[in-house]
């Protein structure tokens, strides 16, 4: 086959691999795909393409993927060539490498195909969450995140362990169409994959499965039954300008979040969580008596969220008010969204105390780090509450859907996302959705779900990301024998004359 026409199908194959990743990933959800996503660039890149091309079609179908997910994520501004830029160094990296790489499992007769993708992708997604405005967005382990059944080993093992168990599934795939593909064409003079080695690697890759789900379904199954349940309710305002940007409609803002804590009270909830910026005050400082009338009438708590403009400082802060008046400590959000000032209260992780059970905060974007959930955790958090403002860009809701979900498995605590206009979302411990609404611009209402409480103990919150660590190692190692010059054939002596 001519090479223009191997080099059009391999980039058909990335595309596709492209295409296969986008419905994966939120809006579309379709999670089944994300474990054939890789298997068409794949092929493309070890078979079809010719060696030089042979980067082509990781760098079409992850870079592909990354254009139009962080795109629809953060919208298309001013500031988009940023993610464009990003995307187009992750591809330029596959297209820079793949040859090398290709080189190297030809060498190795393939012994080390279906390891090396675990390593690299659990690695690279490791590498990524210290790179700002990326962090965690578009992470494999994002996927499955309505399958609860799937999810309780990231307690153990993060996300990092998930996305390495669903590449391993993808070269395994990948490897079996590729034998699959020698047996029927010949395009190049390769070497013959090494059967033992790849058997083993298979049978090896079905056990990892098929024990990750077992301990998944048990971890599941083992949940309490007798848990402390708390009812708790997710108040939204339906205003889609952050609280101090608005100064006009204060009043009505207060007025709309006061009306829906009260119908949630009718419900009996207990702990009502107001969103991110909702109010462009201090509530210590303005409004102070009717917020504490409002406390005593409910009898709940109030998580109330605000942004104050304070002389050359900002603040980005929730603060916890009691049915007695009592305004605990302030939580200042740790990590500023893109292009966000500092914040000048970050700092304290503080855990309340309350009669149904201790309950933290943290705000927005700070759920895309895992150590802030991490250190709450460890501090005895059970319950933690996340005021959101996401109607700057269309895509973080859908995308902080996801990371609720698993920071809640990964530290065993029940997660309370209230939003200004948009997704709020009640879960449990175990990553189960007990509650979730999507309300347009305009619209209050009152999310009420009755939730049990974590324990926020797992081996995840006591060694953090090891696996990552443990995948970047092994990326070092395999980058170093990937371009490791093979050794030369030295020639036979001459035969001596007798």
């Amino acid at each position: 086959m001519k090479n223009s026409t191997r080099i059009l199908l391999g980039i058909a194959l990335g595309a596709l691999s492209a295409v296969l990743l986008v419905f994966s990933f939120q809006p579309y959800s379709l999670w089944p795909l994300v474990f054939i996503a890789y298997v068409p660039l794949l092929l493309a890149s070890q078979r079809v393409l010719p060696l030089r091309w042979a980067g082509l079609a990781p760098g079409i179908g992850v870079g592909g993927f990354l254009v139009v997910f962080l795109t629809a994520l953060f919208g298309v501004n001013r500031v988009t060539w940023i993610f464009l830029l990003i995307a187009g160094l992750i591809a330029a990296i596959s297209i820079v490498t793949a040859p090398a790489l290709r080189s190297f499992h030809y060498r190795t007769g393939y012994r080390w195909f279906i390891l090396y993708g675990a390593v690299d992708a659990a690695a690279i997604e490791f590498i990524r969450s210290f790179i700002p405005p990326i962090h965690t967005h578009a992470f494999f382990a994002q996927t499955v995140y309505t399958q609860p059944w799937l999810l309780q080993p990231v307690s153990i093992f993060g996300t990092y362990g998930l996305t390495a168990l669903i590449i391993l599934i993808n070269y395994a795939l990948g490897l079996a169409l590729i034998r699959f593909f020698d047996r029927r064409w010949r395009w190049d003079d390769l070497p013959a994959v090494d059967q033992p080695a790849a058997n083993r690697w298979l049978a090896s890759t079905a056990i990892a499965a098929v024990a990750w789900t077992g301990i998944s379904l048990a971890m599941l199954a083992a949940a309490p039954k007798d848990a402390q349940v708390v009812r708790v309710a997710a108040i939204q305002h339906g205003y889609t300008r952050p609280g101090h940007q608005d100064p006009e409609t204060q009043a009505e803002r207060l007025a709309a979040l006061a009306e829906q804590t009260r119908l949630a009270a009718a419900q009996e909830a207990k702990l009502a969580v107001w969103p991110e910026l909702g109010l462009g005050f201090d509530p210590q400082v303005e409004h102070t008596s009717e917020l504490q009338a409002l406390a005593a009438e409910t009898g709940a708590y109030l998580l109330i969220g605000y942004g104050v403009v304070d002389g050359d400082d900002w603040r980005n802060e929730a603060v916890m008010l009691t049915p007695q008046g009592e305004f605990l400590q302030v939580y200042g959000k740790q990590f500023p969204s893109f292009g966000e000032p500092r914040i000048a209260s970050a700092g304290p992780y503080p855990v309340y105390q309350t009669p149904f059970g201790r309950l933290a905060t943290i705000i927005c974007n700070d759920i895309n780090f895992p150590q802030a959930t991490r250190n709450l955790a460890n501090s005895g958090a059970q319950l933690v509450t996340v005021p959101t403002y996401e109607s700057g860009a269309a895509g973080l809701g859908w995308e902080q859907r996801t990371q609720i979900t698993l920071r809640a498995v990964q530290h065993r605590i029940a997660v309370v996302k209230a939003e200004s206009a948009g997704i709020s979302m009640i879960v449990d411990p175990y990553g189960r959705i007990l509650a979730h609404v999507d309300r347009p611009a305009g619209e209050a209402y009152a999310l009420v779900a009755d939730v049990p409480l974590g324990t926020g103990s797992t081996l995840y919150n006591r060694l953090g990301d090891w696996v990552g660590w443990l995948a970047l190692a092994g990326l070092v190692a395999f980058n170093v024998a990937t371009n490791r010059k093979p050794k030369a054939v030295q020639p036979l002596p001459a035969m001596q004359k007798i």
